[in-house]
């Protein structure tokens, strides 16, 4: 499996505009971060993981010329926000969206002439699948779990595909929902800031999540530009926690 991070930023991304704070004017690539997303190639598939609104820019910088299915966690707008541009992807054929079912409702609210009867030439071909009951499902073969995660009040999910998972935009992970995170090799979790947030995890409590999960490894995602600056946080982490950054391959046998 190969995981590639599109972008490890929050919503505003990193730097934020307007903003002149020591991580908005740094010269460390790894400190600018783009709206949070990941591709993951496995068997020969490609998973997109939410499509923001960087995501034309994020995919300039790849050679994929498909997607097998796209992922969403939940529907805000850094995470759906740049679906229309799955445009160029839907020329040999439907893109395969996966969602809740309320999560699917909010994409066609916000983008109805992509799934009217009678489209317009040129608009993109999304087939919606609704993702039910938490259920584990299959994209080409690829065993799909999904995780239940409470961003705040809101539910949104998690992914876990072999032995990756994917959880971004929580707040607590519900007890039952651990059991599926086990023996894991690699965990992308987000760990906002230092700061509480009444959404998003700190970075002290993803740290707790991450001791209780005991993955072997686990890069940190979704990254406010109170994080702090790259190069000084990843010093104050512990063993086998890193940091991620918008562009990093990972490789898991």
């Amino acid at each position: 499996m190969k995981i590639r991070f599109l972008g490890t930023g929050t919503s505003t991304g990193n730097p934020e505009l307007l903003c002149k704070c020591e991580v908005c004017t740094s010269n460390d690539i790894r400190d600018w971060r783009l709206r949070a997303s990941a591709l993951i190639e496995t068997q020969g598939r490609n998973i997109l993981i939410d499509c923001g609104p960087d995501f034309r820019m994020q995919m300039l910088k790849t050679d994929i010329n498909h997607l097998d299915g796209v992922l969403i966690t939940h529907e805000h707008y850094d995470h759906v926000g740049g679906i229309d541009d799955l445009r160029p992807f839907c020329k040999t054929g439907p893109v395969r969206l996966y969602a809740e079912d309320f999560v699917s409702e909010a994409i066609k609210q916000r983008i109805p002439y992509v799934f009217k009867e009678n489209k317009y030439p040129g608009v993109p071909d999304i087939k919606l699948h609704d993702i039910v009951d938490n259920q584990p499902f299959y994209i080409e073969g690829i065993e799909v779990i999904p995780i239940r995660l409470l961003h705040g009040k809101l539910p949104v999910l998690g992914y876990r595909i072999e032995n990756m998972a994917y959880l971004t935009d929580l707040k607590y992970i519900p007890e039952e929902e651990f059991e599926k995170l086990k023996d894991l090799d690699v965990l992308i979790m987000s760990a906002l800031r230092p700061q509480e947030h009444i959404s998003h995890q700190t970075i002290e409590s993803a740290l707790l999540n991450i001791q209780k999960i005991n993955p072997k490894q686990t890069y940190l995602i979704h990254m406010s530009h109170h994080f702090g600056l790259h190069a000084q946080m990843e010093k104050q982490l512990p063993e086998k926690v890193a940091i991620a950054y918008d562009g990093l391959e990972l490789f898991i046998a």
